[in-house]
């Protein structure tokens, strides 16, 4: 199973508003950016869809140490929030629905594809790859505007 690093960021200007999204895939000495953006919608969203779009351009099965600045999502895996919300007919902690399901069913499939790790970073901090994925998500809100 091949090896990838993949990093991911999402923005908002206003929480909601516009949106942008950033993912840097790297394998071996290969390097792909890719970004994009929403005109309304949540920086929880952007996070996510991040991850996702980053996975969906794996084209077979790899072994992905994924790093994200978003606790929401790294916790949705590491501390077992999926499965509890799936065990729960997609309800939180406080019996109540699970925001953006469908992007957390895309995601959680994705894992099933792909053996995911996935690491928190600080965000806007020192790491190189974390501050690129965020210029590629403000740089998509500001080319839908």
């Amino acid at each position: 199973m091949k090896k990838v690093t993949i990093y991911t960021d999402g923005a908002c200007s206003g929480n909601p508003g516009p949106g942008g999204w950033g993912a840097i895939l790297m394998y071996e000495d290969v390097k792909k950016e890719i970004s994009g953006g929403q005109k309304e919608t949540t920086n929880n969203v952007m996070e996510i869809t991040a991850v996702i779009e980053g996975l969906k351009l794996l084209k077979y099965p790899c072994e992905v140490d994924l790093y994200s600045d978003s606790a929401y999502v790294v916790n949705a895996f590491n501390q077992k929030w999926i499965a509890n919300w799936k065990k729960n007919g997609w309800k939180n902690a406080q019996k109540e629905s699970v925001k953006n399901r469908e992007l957390w069913e895309e995601l959680d499939y994705l894992t099933t594809v792909h053996k995911v790790s996935f690491i928190k970073v600080k965000g806007h901090s020192d790491n190189e790859y974390n501050n690129r994925c965020d210029e590629l998500a403000r740089k998509a809100i500001k080319e839908m505007n």
